[in-house]
């Protein structure tokens, strides 16, 4: 099992413990039985089978009811540990999660995101999550955490991190040809830490256009689907560095100038004019003008 990072993972190991090694127990007296008494009761030659023996009352008690017993505490431990998990403190810091392909986004209450879920070590922390596509999964496997992420509605789960560290994130819905790659992480850090991140992240307001443009870049997954790099490496969607300035084949042979009106239309219309060799398949990421400003100066950017 991974290291436990949250204060109800000793909770989830401990049932899972229990199960693993009850089934081990009767797995194993279940196997030697079965050799034992296939070898002794064997058919042999010149002996007669012997069947006067047709039931046995206090066996059959005995291997319903002990059984059952089990069952019973098993569903008693998942029960009262759901309960827990389902119960969300009243002074929990709500972060809201953002998941789309192949990429997750976190928005805090005082406007900051990032990629990067950073969270105060022994803080109860809500999550309130939304997929703008498909169905996703978020898991922390540190944390003993897994909520499916749902298009159309808001999922939740909550967690108190005992431990300071990175932990990983990962998606356990298959949702796409980069689902392997919609990677993230949990960043606990001491309060003051936190504190710290949350001011620096805060005066980020500041940024330049191209640097605001490289965090939208980011916080939306455009990279998921689209390289930034010389090397234009074909992905979902086609490589975007050296893009402006230049001409682009569409779908249908038409050619056309990618000049800023083209990177708009591209990012507010995506289907409008697909480039040839690539599926219509990018939805629409909503932006505010500063973003797409920012993104469009940042796509100028990517030159030598």
């Amino acid at each position: 099992m991974p290291e436990r990072a949250s204060s109800y993972a000793a909770e989830v190991d401990w049932a899972f413990n229990f199960v693993f090694w009850i089934s081990v127990f009767f797995f194993a007296l279940i196997v030697i039985l079965t050799v034992v008494f296939a070898i002794k009761y064997r058919r042999r030659p010149g002996v007669e089978a012997d069947n006067s023996i047709t039931h046995n009352t206090k066996l059959e008690v005995f291997w319903s009811v002990v059984p059952l017993g089990l069952v019973i505490v098993i569903f008693w431990f998942g029960f009262s540990g759901f309960v827990d998990m389902r119960t969300f403190p009243k002074d929990a810091m709500v972060v809201k999660v953002h998941a789309k392909m192949w990429s997750w986004s976190f928005e805090y209450p005082n406007g900051v995101e990032s990629t990067t879920l950073h969270v105060p070590l022994g803080q109860k922390v809500k999550l309130r999550m939304d997929s703008s596509d498909v169905l996703h999964s978020f898991w922390v496997p540190a944390f003993r955490v897994k909520q499916d992420v749902v298009p159309g509605r808001y999922t939740y789960l909550w967690f108190e991190a005992i431990k300071t560290g990175t932990f990983r994130v990962l998606c356990t819905e298959y949702c796409g040809t980069g689902h392997s790659t919609m990677l993230s992480a949990v960043e606990v850090q001491s309060p003051e830490a936190f504190k710290a991140w949350m001011a620096e992240e805060s005066s980020g307001k500041n940024l330049s256009p191209v640097e605001r443009g490289k965090k939208v870049f980011s916080l939306k997954g455009c990279a998921g689907c689209h390289t930034v790099t010389k090397d234009r490496k074909k992905l979902v969607g086609p490589g975007l560095y050296g893009i402006f300035g230049h001409e682009v084949t569409l779908a249908g042979g038409k050619k056309v100038l990618a000049d800023e009106n083209y990177l708009r239309e591209s990012i507010l219309d995506p289907n409008a004019k697909v480039v040839n060799g690539f599926p219509p398949i990018m939805s629409l990421i909503p932006l505010k003008d500063k973003e797409l400003d920012g993104v469009i100066e940042y796509l100028k950017s990517l030159k030598d």
